[in-house]
């Protein structure tokens, strides 16, 4: 979904057994992340005042007549970190980078009154007439990907086109299915979570608990280190929160709901080996966008960092800069 703590995994997953199974890996093309531009200011910074209390920062990075686009972080609740601006030509592209409401830099830090989704569709018409931006190229992964669909859904005019990475369609059973295998304390008490202060005893067991349980599910081997509690907790204070409501897209589910997506140039990646959000998600929305590309990063789990998924994302990038587009065939899976 969503999660991911740190980077780089252990070996590959087994593959599921009932799910069929994705095309041949081509050879993984070379790709170089973009720099990190950590010794220079942003481009812009802001600080979006919201009439229910919430201050959301927000951060513009690249050129200033750039092809503009919306990166959406994952979670809920884990801010837009320099990694997911990396895939961006800063000489092409103005990026705009918001922290969701608690997320990141934004204020109050793991608040959750005022916050479902549809108060972050509405920060996102906000953000979009301060910053005087028309259309903008929407890049989500995980959480990201399913906030990029609803925001698409909610103001198709603003969209010209999506970038979606291991997407989360916010289904009971791919919510149900990331815990089913948690530890006993996680399994039974995460919804605690959205209530419990970061100082709580509880809510430091179920923070550590949740961050190994992740960790495993990503691949990406043991917790090396004690957890960062106090962020941590406000991060999944938000992830329990949204996932205990199914993250208010369940009526009508939210894959039901995307036929009706306008189709601009539509780009769907998703790693072979991802346990977090399935590959069976993948397809599934796939099927709803037939103007959609279906790409798999072979490898890959739910890492963005894994090098196959970098590649792609750098690879498409740089075509939509250039083109407007992602230059696939419509429709192909490869």
């Amino acid at each position: 979904m969503i999660f991911m703590i740190r980077r780089h995994g252990g070996g590959r997953v087994a593959r599921l057994a009932t799910m069929p199974p994705v095309p041949e890996a081509p050879a993984i093309p070379s790709a170089t992340l973009y720099p990190a531009g950590v010794d220079r200011a942003p481009l812009r910074r802001h600080n979006l005042a919201t009439a229910d209390g919430h201050g959301l920062a927000v951060d513009e990075w690249g050129a200033a007549d750039g092809v503009p686009a919306l990166v959406l972080h994952g979670g809920p609740g884990s801010g837009c970190s320099p990694l997911l601006r990396r895939f961006f030509d800063p000489e092409r592209y103005r990026i705009v980078c918001p922290d969701q409401r608690g997320a990141g830099r934004s204020l109050p830090a793991g608040d959750t009154r005022a916050n479902t989704t549809a108060h972050l569709l509405a920060d996102l018409r906000l953000l979009r007439s301060v910053l005087g931006i028309e259309r903008w190229l929407v890049v989500g992964g995980s959480w990201g990907a399913t906030l990029a669909l609803a925001h698409a859904l909610d103001a198709p005019d603003a969209v010209s086109g999506l970038l979606l990475r291991g997407s989360f369609l916010a289904r009971p059973a791919d919510i149900e299915g990331f815990f089913a295998d948690a530890p006993a304390l996680l399994a039974g008490h995460w919804p605690a979570l959205a209530r419990l202060a970061s100082d709580d005893v509880q809510a430091a067991a179920l923070v550590d608990a949740w961050a190994r349980h992740e960790l495993r599910r990503a691949g990406a081997g043991p917790l090396e280190a004690p957890v960062d509690v106090t962020t941590l907790a406000q991060r999944y204070r938000i992830q329990s929160h949204y996932l205990q409501h199914g993250c208010w897209l369940q009526m009508p589910p939210l894959l039901d709901c995307c036929g009706a997506i306008q189709p601009v140039p539509t780009l769907l990646l998703h790693g072979s080996e991802d346990r977090i959000c399935p590959p069976d998600g993948a397809r599934a929305l796939h099927e709803r966008l037939p103007h959609a590309t279906l790409r798999w990063a072979h490898g890959a789990g739910h890492d963005p960092a894994h090098p196959a998924m970098a590649a792609l994302m750098v690879q498409a990038l740089d075509r939509f800069a250039e083109h407007g587009h992602f230059g696939a065939a419509e429709g192909v899976a490869s």
